[in-house]
């Protein structure tokens, strides 16, 4: 039988009402596994009800404290690790280790967290003016709502609440519906470690429950991470109805490969990058960029490996690559590829079909190799999302470094060589939020923050680490001056400070 999922609300967990349902598969077996409830919106409209009454309370918790939940909620989540990993896997597809580094990812923007109370200090300035002094406070915004993808459903959603509920605001998580089980368990855990009822909220659903957080004057502010289609709407929504917003969207990271790079390890590199989680990472090494005479050795390295990659169930811990996430997302990437063919470019691995003994019926799609891609192919333009690496050649550094910088997205873009020189220039001058070099994929840990360019992201503030501090709040200035020190009579100019 399929589970039935539920929504989470006021520490309770609340059966969906709508009559409306999203199957949850096992995308190793291909079977539903569960039935997750698609919110409407005066179900929508409950939660965040439930959530501006938990915010008078929350918000005057003293940050001390909020840092002591957030202690303990570590504590929780490293204990329950394996468990969070095994809920993801079952619903997402990718393989345990790889679930379990995720999880990671997203504690420690709880351990970043822990330290909100040197994070959210404002400034003092003393004696500006004869008996005037000037100070900032850092101010919760209220209530506020994360939309999330299904290809991280704890990191992603971590770098959300766990920096807006520190800061003091109270939250709505609307997760994506095709991975529910791992959202409910993190906000169960949360209040197992002391947070209020009320101040996380769980509310799973489509578009319907999307729109009832972008047309509600009580959220102050909306994160999401997506495509970049979606993060336009949900950026111009929020703009329209005067709420805060980060939109991050999609990507297409190049790895430029210089001629003096290692290409052992690049190839290590690439095929970590490219591969893993079966591509279904915004940060995934889509684009190979071969310079100079380098190309043809990088290819014929390459393709054993694609063709070696172990494609198999999520929890074999022989699998280096599980199955795609849905049937209709495999199809989407099948497409692509398709797509790839009939532009010209040349397949030099075809992953498209592969047989995996007693999962017939599971979502797998083995690595997918192309060669001689060029910019002007749709299949390049795109973000394909899935086990595809397209390799690109370049005359020069100069040509190299203009095919990301190019391109449509800015997410994230790496170099591998020995040149410093280069090293130093193409992270200068390369159009994208994140750059590596000799590091593949450059995801900047939890006290920097993460963040693309150009269609990879809309609005002006990023995600986690300090930003995300800046995000989650609002400053109010104060400007004190004691009566023993006011001079009588009125001023009729601007004041100004003597």
């Amino acid at each position: 039988m399929a589970k039935e999922h539920t929504h989470y609300i006021g520490g309770q967990h609340v059966k969906g009402k709508s009559g409306r349902f999203g199957d949850v598969f096992n995308p190793t077996t291909g079977e539903v596994s569960g039935q997750c409830p698609l919110a409407s919106k005066s179900e929508m409209e409950a939660a965040i009800t439930v959530a501006e009454q938990a915010f008078p309370g929350w918000s005057q918790t003293s940050v001390v404290r909020r840092s002591r939940i957030m202690m303990k909620y570590l504590e929780l989540c490293n204990a329950h690790q394996d468990e969070l990993a095994k809920l993801l896997s079952a619903e997402h597809g990718k393989v345990f280790e790889d679930a379990k580094g995720s999880v990671q990812r997203g504690i420690e923007v709880i351990e970043f967290a822990i330290g909100i109370s040197h994070a959210m200090k404002g400034e003092f300035s003393d004696n500006v003016a004869t008996g005037i002094d000037m100070y900032s406070m850092r101010k919760p915004l209220g209530v506020c709502a994360g939309i999330t993808p299904f290809n991280f459903p704890v990191m992603v959603p971590m770098w959300m609440y766990v920096m807006a509920i520190a800061c003091g605001n109270t939250f709505i998580l609307k997760p994506s519906e095709k991975d529910p089980s791992v959202p409910l368990r993190l906000a169960e855990l949360f209040e197992q470690a002391g947070l209020p009822k009320g101040v996380l909220n769980v509310v799973n659903g489509d578009k319907q429950a999307v729109d009832a957080i972008l047309g509600d004057a009580r959220v102050q502010a909306v994160s999401f991470v997506g495509s970049t289609g979606i993060a336009k709407y949900i950026y111009a929504a929020s703009a329209a109805n005067g709420k805060r917003c980060q939109a991050m969207g999609g990507a297409k990271n190049h790895m430029i490969v210089m001629p003096d790079a290692d290409l052992n390890k690049t190839v290590d590199a690439l095929i970590g990058s490219a591969y893993g989680s079966a591509g279904e990472r915004c940060m995934a090494i889509s684009v190979a960029v071969a310079v100079g005479d380098v190309g043809d050795k990088l290819v014929e390295m390459l393709k054993p490996r694609v063709e070696e990659i172990k494609v198999g169930p999520s929890m074999d811990p022989a699998s280096e690559m599980g199955p795609l996430v849905t049937r209709a997302h495999w199809e989407k990437v099948k497409g692509y590829i398709d797509l790839g063919v009939k532009e010209g470019a040349e397949l030099v691995v075809d992953g498209r079909e592969v047989n995996i003994q007693g999962y017939e019926n599971g979502f797998f799609m083995a690595g997918s190799l192309f060669d001689q891609v060029t910019a002007d192919m749709k299949s390049y333009q795109d973000e394909i999302f899935g086990p595809v690496l397209q390799v690109m050649r370049a005359d020069d550094f100069e040509q190299a470094i203009r095919l990301p910088s190019l391109h449509r997205y800015g997410n994230g873009a790496s170099i591998f060589t020995a040149d410093g020189d280069a090293a130093r220039e193409f992270a200068d001058k390369v159009q994208a939020g994140m750059v590596g070099i000799n590091v593949p994929i450059p995801v900047p840990l939890s006290f920097h923050t993460f963040g693309g360019w150009k269609d990879s992201a809309f609005g002006g503030i990023n995600q986690h680490g300090l930003e995300g501090v800046r995000f989650w709040t609002k400053i109010k200035t104060v400007t004190s001056r004691w009566p023993s020190l006011i001079t009588p009579g009125a001023d009729f100019l601007i004041p100004t400070l003597k």
